[in-house]
């Protein structure tokens, strides 16, 4: 079922399906909601499943400034209540699994557990500040993720597992790049990227069960940075996945779904 929320961030489009424990999924930068189609299919039996579009992408409202970590953990508040949801768990791949990590810190009393995926507590160092600078100039100066951008984005996300067994995986994070609104994902970009925070003192104040996953082939945040977000983290669990880069729950939808409910059937 299609819901369009009012947030802080604008209007926001969410998908749910299935009732029980909430269980809410936030995407990387450049993909929506649809990223975690597999989750949904597997989870959505026995839990309530919130498919979230993050702001400026997909179904919801453009952006058309910056936006801070806080202002995404609220609106996963604002969404939870649209809803009538009390609480849920959190499962978020880059991005979403910063703002997992910030929502489980601001608002331990709506959180039940927390998978953190292919992400980082570090701010940008000036590399990847550059890196992202330059495919935001070149997107805007051809009007989206075009070839050969596209080539870039797809290397940053997927892996030479993922490049030489699973085409069908290529197709569909290419398909979702080049759908993306360059103009208001810019902001995102922006926000996520050179603008980001340390966040390794707030995390150390997260009290809920964590569950950090890294990829094994992850070029964009590499096995040792997301070591770095998990050991900052008290209490929490670490997972390297062999044969995955930066999209994890797409490129290997089976072992992520066994790891996540194995992680929240924990108690």
């Amino acid at each position: 079922m299609d819901h369009v929320v009012d947030t802080v961030l604008g209007r926001i489009r969410v998908q749910t399906e299935g009732t029980g424990e909430a269980i809410l999924f936030w995407p990387s930068l450049l993909m929506t909601g649809d990223m975690w189609a597999a989750q949904a299919e597997y989870f959505g039996g026995d839990h309530r499943v919130v498919l979230v579009d993050p702001p400026g992408h997909g179904g919801s409202d453009s952006l058309s400034a910056h936006f801070t970590f806080d202002d995404c953990a609220r609106v996963i508040v604002d969404v939870l209540d649209a809803l009538g949801i009390d609480r849920t768990h959190v499962v978020g791949n880059s991005w979403g699994g910063m703002i997992g990590g910030t929502f489980a810190a601001r608002h331990p009393d709506r959180i039940g557990r927390a998978v953190l995926m292919n992400c980082t507590a570090s701010p940008a160092g000036p590399w990847q500040k550059v890196e992202y600078g330059a495919l935001l100039r070149a997107a805007r100066a051809v009007g989206g993720i075009r070839p050969p951008l596209t080539r870039s984005v797809l290397k940053a996300f997927l892996g030479p597992t993922t490049f030489a067994t699973r085409p069908s995986v290529v197709d569909a994070v290419r398909s979702s790049v080049q759908a993306v609104d360059v103009t208001s994902s810019a902001w995102a970009v922006r926000s996520v990227v050179p603008r980001r925070p340390d966040q390794r003192g707030l995390l150390a104040s997260v009290r809920t069960p964590v569950l950090v996953v890294a990829g094994a082939e992850d070029a964009t945040f590499p096995v040792d940075e997301t070591r770095a977000m998990a050991d900052a983290i008290p209490g929490s669990r670490f997972v390297v996945l062999d044969g995955v880069a930066h999209l994890a729950a797409l490129e290997n939808p089976a072992l992520v779904n066994s790891l996540v409910a194995d992680f929240l059937a924990r108690g």
